[in-house]
């Protein structure tokens, strides 16, 4: 038994476009194949919040790992993203402030800044991202990942 497929059409830059039929050839697919490989694996990539029972502090590595890209491709603004963070049954263990809400969705060139009026000093980087990664995992108590291997 077959699926019901749909046509679905979207807009790319002349230059995105480039790259993926550049990829696609590199790669010896269709260029659709690798639409449907990019929609696939952002979907199995954003599963914890389509689980409506990831909540709150459960979903901030996976935001934080995003962050870039929600940032600069989604626009989602921090009410939206206050409502997907904390749904209407996120325990309050678990509650995150809207104050770390703003901090994921500041930009790179103002988060260092914000961090240091919080009192977040640098352990051993200088890196936006590690020092909101270290602030958000230990106020909210989350344990590290385990250790992944570098990316081919």
């Amino acid at each position: 038994m077959s699926e019901i497929k749909q046509i679905v059409s979207m807009r790319l830059e002349n230059t995105k476009r480039e790259q993926v039929q550049a990829l696609a050839t590199r790669l010896y697919v269709r260029e659709s194949d690798l639409y449907r490989f990019a929609v696939a694996y952002l979907i199995s990539k954003l599963e914890h919040i389509m689980d409506s029972s990831h909540v709150g502090s459960e979903l901030l590595p996976l935001l934080l790992e995003l962050r870039e890209e929600i940032n600069s491709h989604l626009n989602i603004k921090k009410h939206q993203l206050f409502k997907i963070v904390n749904s209407g049954h996120t325990p309050p263990d678990k509650f995150v402030a809207m104050a770390d809400i703003e901090l994921l969705l500041m930009p790179q060139h103002s988060l260092k800044q914000h961090l240091l009026k919080l009192g977040e000093r640098p352990k051993d980087s200088n890196d936006g991202e590690e020092w909101l990664k270290s602030y958000l995992y230990k106020k909210y108590d989350l344990s590290e990942p385990d250790a992944l291997p570098d990316r081919i």
